[in-house]
């Protein structure tokens, strides 16, 4: 028997076009506008057609106290203390009145009671990083992420362009070596021999890279005299000087954008397709809050049309893609939360190398398998500082994409640099640091820095991880628990579309540091795995404070939105196995019931170790 409620009373036998007409009224009365302007949009009728379908299998807004009772309530602080309960109370406008224990005395009277049946409550998650669009994108062209070889790759190329023949350039994402048996960038002359002609652009899962054929660079006019613009790098095939090499087909950081202008243009109504799409999939995994990093106008945009159609049901915390988006986006300095806590503008995240696969990862020693190489900076010192002053004159939240040792280091320098001219609460994050120097560590706490890291990259690249670094140098990699007992806050995320957004496969990954075939026995580099409870804080309570937000979200805890999952088992009982295999049941966003799994079933039997599969 699953989880059982006395609803809101039945609307009767309304019309559909009385129904979308309701939504509409309730979401514009309900919400406080975000400006003294309201957005004036113009969606396609194919595209109202959709949203307003999505706002049809939404809850109506709560409208009176309900008690959710009888649970196996949990909730932590960023620290991973755990806070246990039997029963939430929620006001009528979707914040927690009241958390109960098991003796505590129930109100007297309600609107509506919520039977628990013992279900296990935990707050619902917050992903610290990942990339929302690009995510919801993937879920509508080529996806390449579950490609394991080049050869898959080139396979579903094939594929994809015999199956959409009319389309002008076959488009892609979620492709990356780090998966593949041999860890090599690819060549703009494989997609050749498979694309028919037609340009083909495939961007890399983590977003620092993008795979052309010889059409989409010669669309993009990117040819042997090209230069490298600032930020970005065209990499050149054999071992041609970079200034004359010819173009190899992989291009890196701010070339990406160089083909991106010349592909055909995301519409309105794509990207407004490609959000509901994203938004159904990530409420399904328990995610009541995205940071959305590298966001820019376009994304915006996005995501205030369907607040202002009350078809916004994540919360999302924005981070530009770079001064100029923060610029048309923030104005002045970050945005109010809009839709009720559901939208914010917080801050910026550059990008300062690449990947250890790519050896693009900027590194203090060279790479061990490649003593000429120590990575890619794609931006100096000064333009770092620079750059983190701008954002910090205005209050914007600072968050630098860094992976080497030495781009951590330089993310450190320019803390430091400018401490003393932006003093005060500043939460300066460091996303990734897949490699860092344990010399550094002590800095990390004095800087302020929250590291925002991503577990599921560690079982997916501790190999990539120790051909690169050697012996030695690995013990720094994906250094969680190093950087949490030196006093540095953890944020967790999934980096989607690089990996799924999957909480419960991350927090597998942060505890065990094992694949999900369990190898290697014991985990790799077993010193840095992390609590079970530190692992839930930092994709809840954790990720929370590190956008500034531990105020409005993250825990269950009175004054907080209503926002929380019912799981299916124990998280911090379940063996490995079960852990990872954990289902969402109903997740609720400021009090209201916004996914429901169609089986409400009890858990199923104890899985045989191995036996899973990784949610991808």
């Amino acid at each position: 028997m699953g989880i059982g409620a006395k609803t809101l009373p039945a609307t009767g036998r309304r019309t559909m076009r009385s129904l979308v007409e309701g939504a509409l009224e309730q979401a514009r009365c309900s919400r406080r506008a975000p400006s003294t302007r309201p957005l004036r949009v113009a969606v396609s009728l194919p595209v109202a057609g959709r949203v307003l379908a999505a706002l049809m299998l939404l809850p109506s807004p709560a409208l009176a106290d309900t008690l959710v009772d009888n649970v196996e309530g949990m909730s932590f602080d960023a620290k991973g203390n755990v806070t246990r309960f039997n029963a939430v109370l929620i006001g009528n406008d979707g914040r927690i009145v009241q958390v109960l224990a098991r003796g505590d005395k129930r109100p007297g009277k309600v609107d509506y009671r919520v039977e628990g049946n013992g279900r296990v409550m935990i707050p619902g998650f917050v992903d610290a990083h990942l990339r929302l669009t690009d995510y919801g994108f993937a879920a509508l062209v080529l996806d390449l992420s579950p490609a394991r070889t080049k050869a898959e790759v080139l396979a579903r190329v094939t594929a994809y362009a015999a199956a959409h023949p009319d389309r002008p350039w076959i488009l892609g994402t979620g492709w990356t070596p780090e998966s593949w048996d041999k860890a090599v960038l690819p060549t703009a002359a494989e997609l050749d021999a498979v694309s028919g002609g037609r340009p083909v652009w495939l961007v890399s899962a983590d977003g620092l890279a993008g795979w052309a054929n010889s059409a989409a660079l010669k669309a993009a006019r990117i040819a042997t005299g090209t230069p490298d613009p600032a930020g970005g790098r065209i990499v050149r095939a054999g071992a041609a000087p970079a200034a004359s090499g010819a173009p190899s087909g992989i291009l890196l950081g701010n070339a990406r954008k160089l083909v991106d202008r010349a592909a055909p243009p995301r519409r309105p109504e794509d990207r407004d397709m490609a959000f509901l799409k994203a938004q159904q999939l990530l409420l399904a995994k328990g995610i009541t809050t995205v940071t959305a990093m590298g966001a820019t106008i376009e994304d915006w945009q996005t995501w205030r049309r369907a607040g202002d159609n009350g078809a916004l049901r994540l919360r999302i915390l924005a981070y530009a893609a770079g001064v100029d988006d923060m610029a048309l986006i923030g104005g002045p300095g970050p945005s109010p939360w809009l839709y009720d806590d559901r939208l914010k503008m917080n801050g910026v995240v550059f990008t300062l190398d690449g990947s250890l696969a790519a050896r693009t990862a900027l590194l203090k020693a060279p790479y061990a398998d490649a003593p000429a190489a120590k990575g890619l900076s794609l931006l100096g010192d000064t333009a770092l500082k620079n750059l983190m002053s701008r954002a910090a004159f205005d209050n914007f939240q600072v968050a630098v994409a860094a992976n080497g040792d030495a781009a951590a280091a330089q993310v450190l320098d320019a803390i430091e640099a400018i401490a003393d001219t932006y003093k005060g609460d500043r939460r300066w994050r460091i996303e990734q640091a897949g490699a860092i120097d344990p010399a550094d560590l002590p800095r990390f706490a004095k800087a302020g820095l929250i590291a925002s890291v991503q577990p599921q990259q560690q079982p997916a690249t501790r190999a990539i991880a120790d051909a690169r670094l050697g012996p030695e140098r690995v013990t720094g990699a994906f250094a969680w628990a190093s950087l949490s007992q030196a006093g540095v806050p953890l944020a967790l995320g999934s980096a989607a579309p690089f990996f799924a957004p999957d909480p419960f496969a991350g927090i597998d990954a942060a505890v065990t540091r094992q694949g999900r075939d369990g190898e290697p026995f014991g985990g790799w580099q077993p010193q840095q795995r992390l609590p079970r409870e530190a692992a839930l804080a930092g994709y809840t309570a954790g990720a929370a404070h590190a956008g500034f937000a531990e105020g409005r979200f993250g825990r269950i805890a009175v004054g907080q939105r209503a926002d929380f999952l019912i799981l299916d088992r124990d998280p911090l009982l379940a063996t490995p196995d079960e852990l990872r295999a954990t289902r969402v049941l109903q997740t609720w966003i400021g009090g209201q019931l916004a996914y429901k799994a169609e089986d409400q079933s009890e858990p199923p039997p104890r899985p045989v170790r191995g036996e899973n599969a990784d949610g991808r």
